[in-house]
């Protein structure tokens, strides 16, 4: 047996002679003695049990070529074996927020699904129920909510059809939460709802100028009443846009949160992330208080305090794990309010990104779209490649106007990840 080549290691600051242990395709935490640690490199003197554990935990492999070749097929063996088609479905570009920094911004307006267009998604998803896909929809906007009867329809006829077929649909809801009150969530849930991820964009101050409704009246209070209403009947994500200037204040947030009685063990997570550029570029830079590259020295700082003070509160937060662009998974689209389908929704404003339509199917997009890019030497050879596979093409394509090259993450996990690491552990508090 051999070390995995992509395993990370660091030592515990906080206990002399213990060492931390990351194996990446598995993101499988250990802490050892420094003892155990080098009899595990010598790869002698191990027990069975304890040999057991490292091959289960991906630690030890058999070979690390042919660890290499299993993450060389890993999309490969997923899109085969997969039998869940997945579904970004855009019902209006249309938002009673007036976010200035709204990345749709550019191509948003009052665009709405049609019904002919709705008729052709539901076909089509019932097509792959009949030979044994279950379904999930990802309502998006704008803001789906203010097209609540499409939705109801949507889900209504996919409902009955997936009983029809013996297979599972179940639907989740991008929301900006204005209108997430507890009657509408209580309408949705029998018709599968799973999950909501909405937006608070830190204390009332920060969110009401970041995202006003589209009079100019802040919307913090409307979406926290409805939150701390409906938290405690659906499985609920918060998440939140910081820039370089505020987000030092996001923590208030979490604060508010508790004092309006929303339990963090109800709420499924809360994320906070930088604001990224509209999806035309607006607000590029280094120097900007947007975010286009991951390795910006103050996003990282920014990343590691709040997920801190997140966990510190009592809230959960995203863990650590395998991940990768959603257009490396033959069976995810993303269907914008017309019909065209893209393979990510930050790359709806871009007509040369479309890889075809619900009338006239997939276009084949593996050049368009570098879907091998990361199958190199390097990327091969790199211990973050389970968490990274070439990172963000959209970030990619700001930096340089073109899907040309990686969008590495070497630099930012290289300055974030022991961090990471040792908060999930518990050992920063």
């Amino acid at each position: 047996m051999h070390l995995t080549p992509y395993l990370k290691t660091w030592p515990h600051p906080q206990k002399p002679g213990r060492v931390i242990l990351l194996a990446t395709r598995r993101c499988a935490m250990l802490e050892l003695s420094e003892a155990l640690w080098q009899r595990l490199v010598s790869g002698r003197e191990l027990s069975a049990q304890e040999q057991a554990t490292f091959i289960r935990l991906g630690v030890l492999v058999p070979s690390r070529e042919a660890e290499k070749q299993t993450l060389l097929n890993t999309f490969h063996t997923h899109n085969a074996e997969n039998r869940r088609f997945e579904v970004t479905a855009v019902l209006t570009l249309e938002c009673n927020l007036a976010c200035p920094y709204c990345f749709e911004d550019p191509f948003r307006g009052k665009l709405v699904m049609s019904n002919a267009v709705a008729d052709l998604l539901v076909t089509q998803l019932i097509e792959r129920m009949a030979v044994g896909f279950d379904i999930l929809v990802d309502f998006y906007g704008g803001e789906a909510l203010i097209r609540l009867e499409l939705l109801l329809d949507i889900a209504t006829r996919l409902r009955e059809a997936a009983a029809r077929y013996g297979v599972t649909f179940t639907f989740n809801l991008f929301s900006n939460g204005v209108l997430l009150t507890r009657p509408t969530v209580e309408k949705l849930l029998p018709l599968g709802l799973q999950a909501v991820r909405t937006t608070l964009d830190g204390p009332p101050d920060i969110h009401n100028a970041q995202r006003p409704f589209v009079s100019g009246r802040g919307s913090f209070d409307t979406i926290l009443t409805n939150l701390a209403a409906v938290h405690d009947i659906l499985s609920l994500s918060i998440n939140g846009n910081y820039t370089r200037d505020n987000y030092t204040r996001f923590p208030e947030l979490l604060d508010h949160l508790l004092a309006a009685d929303v339990n963090p063990a109800r709420l499924r997570n809360v994320t906070f992330s930088p604001v990224m550029p509209k999806a035309d570029g607006t607000g590029l830079g280094d120097h900007g208080s947007t975010c286009a590259c991951t390795a910006e020295p103050w996003a990282i700082e920014a990343h590691l305090f709040l997920r801190e003070e997140i966990i510190r509160r009592g809230f959960a937060t995203d863990k650590l794990g395998p991940s990768a662009c959603m257009i490396e998974f033959e069976k995810d689209w993303v269907v914008n309010y017309n019909g065209d389908i893209y393979k990510c929704p930050v790359f709806m404003g871009d007509a040369s990104m479309r890889v075809g339509t619900l009338a006239d199917g997939v276009n084949d997009y593996r050049e368009s779209h570098k879907l091998d890019i990361w199958k190199n030497d390097e990327c091969l050879d790199c211990a973050y490649l389970p968490i990274c596979f070439g990172g963000c093409r959209f970030f990619r394509k700001l930096q340089t106007g073109a899907i040309d090259g990686l969008d590495c993450r070497r630099a930012m996990l290289d300055a974030s990840l022991e961090q990471i690491v040792l908060q999930d552990l518990g050992c920063t508090r």
